[in-house]
């Protein structure tokens, strides 16, 4: 079981990569790994035997980026706003009191999908009975390809494997995140690319996608009676009501929709404002102009889950509008989001709107 209070393992370097040499991942920078960490802000630490790269700044914990078997697929777990708050949910890696116990599938920060080729990889997890798993799509971790770390980022280049039941490779996965840091505001930009191998892929419209994060108690919404909620194959999960002292969260979108409406609606930026304790927190999920299905839909539920999810669209249009998604063998699409984590001072919407204006004029 991995615990985010671990301690940072030492940096294994890629095989077959001498200490000194440049590493090269088309469309990333080049960077000199014997540079790399060396009297710098950020750090970037890969511990291969714990299944984990570990980002850092100011010796500090941001993030780590993991892969254990029992995930089905790597996330970005635990998240630490700049004072040291958890803004993700423990359960079910390493528990808190006073946390919700459903959906194991929710950790951390993570991107996939319920519907590629009749595969759920969205739902994947240990709860899934083994005559059940047929129906189910992993995600695997390949390789770390490049690492940057500067006084200002720090940057993290990995391959994943959506792999078929059988272990067949159905999509390759190109990923690179970015992680910087301003004031009180911590930032973390995901750029995907997707590839189809040998096959076609259909991403069927499913609720369940795409971009996910799990928040932690605290910046749920308070919870006024007990709910069931299911999934694509007919699932049910019983989110029960719970006691909501110290729980402050509340959505708010871009077209200025608040709470659980935002559920199924369309918009450029949702951000989910609370307190943790007494620190006031902005979470911030933000889609990009060039991203398919602009403005995403929201599938951002008050017990927790907060998701973007662009493909869905006739699930959250109530059938008025229909994308089933498809990539040919050898084609490409590339998602990216900007998650915003902000602590000391709940984010308006004039300053979530100019960290849009600028994500937005990115490449």
């Amino acid at each position: 079981m991995i615990k985010p209070h671990q301690k940072l393992g030492v940096m294994l370097l890629t095989a077959g990569v001498l200490l000194g040499a440049a590493v090269t991942l088309s469309s990333f920078k080049t960077i000199n790994l014997a540079s790399l960490n060396k009297d710098k802000r950020f750090k970037v630490t890969e511990n291969k035997t714990q299944k984990r790269v570990d980002i850092t700044i100011d010796g500090k914990p941001f993030t780590s980026y993991i892969y254990p078997d029992e995930l089905m697929k790597p996330v970005l777990y635990p998240i630490h706003t700049s004072t040291g708050t958890l803004v993700t949910r423990g359960w079910p890696m390493d528990p808190r009191p006073g946390e919700r116990v459903d959906h194991p599938h929710h950790v951390g920060l993570w991107f996939n999908y319920g519907d590629v080729n009749g595969l759920d990889f969205w739902n994947n997890s240990t709860a899934i009975a083994p005559e059940k798993k047929n129906g189910y799509g992993t995600i695997t971790h390949i390789s770390v390809n490049q690492v940057l770390a500067t006084d200002d980022r720090a940057e993290l280049s990995v391959t994943k494997h959506w792999k078929k039941p059988d272990g067949t490779i159905l999509v390759n996965e190109d990923a690179k995140y970015i992680f910087t840091a301003q004031g009180g505001q911590r930032a973390i930009e995901m750029v995907v690319k997707l590839t189809a191998l040998k096959e076609d892929v259909s991403f069927k419209d499913n609720k369940e996608g795409l971009i996910g994060l799990r928040v932690a108690r605290e910046l749920e919404h308070p919870s006024d009676k007990p709910e069931k909620f299911t999934d694509a194959n007919g699932i049910a999960t019983d989110v029960a009501k719970m006691n909501n002292d110290g729980v402050s969260g509340i959505y708010r979108s871009s077209d200025g929709v608040e709470g659980d409406a935002v559920w199924a609606t369309r918009a450029k930026w949702v951000n989910l404002n609370g307190k943790v304790k007494d620190e006031a927190v902005s979470v911030v999920i933000i889609d990009h102009p060039k991203n398919v299905g602009y403005p995403t839909y929201w599938h951002a539920r008050g017990y927790g889950l907060f998701a973007a999810n662009p493909l869905g669209q006739h699930e959250f249009s109530k059938g008025k509008e229909r994308l089933d998604f498809k990539l040919k063998a050898g084609q490409s699409v590339v998602f990216k989001y900007k998650v915003l984590i902000n602590a000391g001072a709940n984010l308006s919407d004039a300053q979530v709107n100019n960290a849009f204006k600028t994500f937005s004029s990115s490449k």
